[in-house]
C-alpha cells in the first residue's frame, strides 16, 4: 500500500508534439526528472526542489508515476518544471549543450533564431499547437537593458510591448496611443550579504541592526514612485506568512547608534564607525542595468553613509560570488508557496549563493516543508520570520 500523499500519478494530452514535430512523452518527464535527481554535473538553482523524489516512471507513454520517500506540502509546485526533449539531449551535458541556445519545446511559440549582436529573439507561432492556436503570427523579444532606452523604443513603435520601473511607466500614464497595465506582485528587495566574505564572518552581529539606519519608506516613495511597501519578511503578503510581529528593525537611528555602541563601534575622523582598527566598510555588487536597483543601492548607501557605515557600490554586468564583494542587490519574485526560499536560505541547497546559515532557520523551513497541516505550516512559517 502506498503512503498518502507519497504517489503522484499524472495522465499526459493526446496530440502533443515538440516543435521538431517529434511525439512527446513521458518518456520525457522521466527524462527530466532523473536529470534533476540524478545527475550530479549538473549547475542549476533549483535541484533542492526535488531532494524529497524517490522515484519517477512512465507506466506507459502517456501516464507518469512520481513517489516521494516521505510528504512535501509544496511538491506539486515543482512539477510545473519545464520538460525537456529526451531524443534531443539523452547523453548530452545539460550545462554546455547547444540546446539552451537553440530550444525546441512544446508551447504555442516556437524558437526560430537569436541575434546576439542585436539581443532579439524570433519566436514563429506553433501551427501545429494541441490547443488554440495564437493570432499573432511571429513574436520579437528585445533584450534593452537601460529603462531610458526602453521607453525610447515605445515611443518610437520599435517596441509594442515593455516592461517599466514605476518612474518610466508614469511617464506614458494619460499618453495617447498607449496604455498602461499595473500588475500587483511581491517582488522582494534586499541587500544579502554573502557570509564567505571576511567581513561578515567577524561582523555578523551587524547584518540585523544595519536595517535600524535604513528609511524604507523614504526608498519605497523615491525609487519606486510610492509603489512598494517596506519590508520585514521575504513572505509578508503569503497566506501563510505576514506576522506582524517580525518587523524587528524598523528605521531608528538612535537606537541603531546605541547598538553600534554596545557592539563595540566608535565613529573616526571620517565619520565612518571603527573597531579593533577596522572601518565598518562593506562592497555590494549591483548589476548595472536594472536602474531601479541601482538607485536603490546608491540610496541605501546614502543613508548608511549618513549614519556612520560606508557601503561601496560596485556596477557590474552580472552577479559574480567569486569576486569577492561582501553583498549584492538581490530580488525575488515571491511565489504562492513559501518553500520557494528553502533552496536559497537553508544551509547548503542549490540556490544559497551566499552561504547563509541558520540552524533555526533551517529547522523551521524543513518541518515546514514536510508538514501537510496548513495551520502547523503557518505556525511554522511564521517563526521563520522571527528567526
Amino acid at each position: 500500500m502506498m503512503k498518502k500523499n507519497l504517489c503522484y500519478t499524472f495522465k499526459l494530452r493526446d496530440n502533443i508534439k515538440w516543435h521538431d514535430n517529434e511525439p512527446f512523452s513521458a518518456d520525457d518527464i522521466v527524462f527530466t526528472y532523473r536529470a534533476l535527481m540524478d545527475d550530479d554535473a549538473l549547475i542549476s538553482t533549483i535541484t533542492s526542489n526535488y531532494l524529497d523524489l524517490k522515484d519517477v516512471k512512465a507506466l506507459d507513454p502517456k501516464t507518469v508515476q512520481i513517489t516521494l520517500k516521505r510528504p512535501n506540502a509544496a511538491i506539486l509546485g515543482y512539477f510545473t518544471v519545464g520538460i525537456l526533449p529526451k531524443h534531443i539531449l539523452e547523453g548530452e551535458d545539460l550545462n554546455l549543450t547547444s540546446f539552451n541556445q537553440e530550444p525546441v519545446g512544446t508551447g504555442r511559440y516556437k524558437f526560430v533564431s537569436w541575434d546576439l549582436g542585436s539581443n532579439r529573439i524570433l519566436l514563429a507561432r506553433n501551427e501545429d499547437y494541441y490547443g488554440k492556436v495564437p493570432k499573432i503570427k511571429n513574436i520579437v523579444y528585445m533584450t534593452i537593458a537601460d529603462e531610458n532606452a526602453k521607453s525610447l523604443a515605445l515611443n518610437t513603435g520599435d517596441a509594442d510591448l515593455a516592461w517599466l520601473n514605476a518612474k518610466y511607466a508614469s511617464s506614458f500614464r494619460g499618453k495617447t496611443g498607449f496604455k498602461n497595465y499595473d500588475f500587483k506582485s511581491t517582488d522582494f528587495r534586499a541587500i544579502s550579504p554573502d557570509f564567505k566574505q571576511e567581513f561578515w564572518k567577524e561582523n555578523l552581529d551587524l547584518v540585523p541592526i544595519l536595517n535600524l539606519a535604513l528609511d524604507k519608506e523614504a526608498l519605497v516613495n523615491a525609487v519606486l514612485a510610492g509603489q512598494g511597501t517596506v519590508a520585514y519578511s521575504p513572505i509578508q503578503f503569503n497566506l501563510l506568512g505576514g506576522n506582524p510581529k517580525a518587523n524587528l528593525y524598523p528605521y531608528n537611528l538612535k537606537l541603531f547608534e546605541q547598538k553600534m555602541h554596545d557592539l563595540g563601534w566608535e565613529k573616526g575622523e571620517d565619520g565612518i564607525y571603527a573597531k579593533n582598527g577596522q572601518r565598518c566598510s562593506f562592497s555590494i555588487q549591483v548589476r548595472e542595468y536594472e536602474q531601479e536597483r541601482v538607485d536603490l543601492a546608491n540610496l541605501c548607501a546614502s543613508m548608511l553613509e549618513h549614519a556612520g557605515v560606508e557601503m561601496k557600490v560596485n556596477l557590474v554586468t552580472r552577479f559574480d560570488f567569486n569576486q569577492g564583494y561582501d553583498a549584492y542587490l538581490s530580488g525575488f519574485a515571491a511565489q504562492y508557496d513559501p518553500d520557494q526560499f528553502y533552496s536559497s536560505l537553508v544551509t547548503g541547497m542549490s540556490d544559497n549563493t551566499t552561504s547563509y546559515s541558520n540552524p533555526e532557520v533551517d529547522r523551521l523551513m524543513d518541518a515546514a516543508r514536510h508538514e501537510n497541516d496548513p495551520k502547523k505550516r503557518k505556525s511554522l512559517y511564521q517563526e521563520f520570520e522571527m528567526a
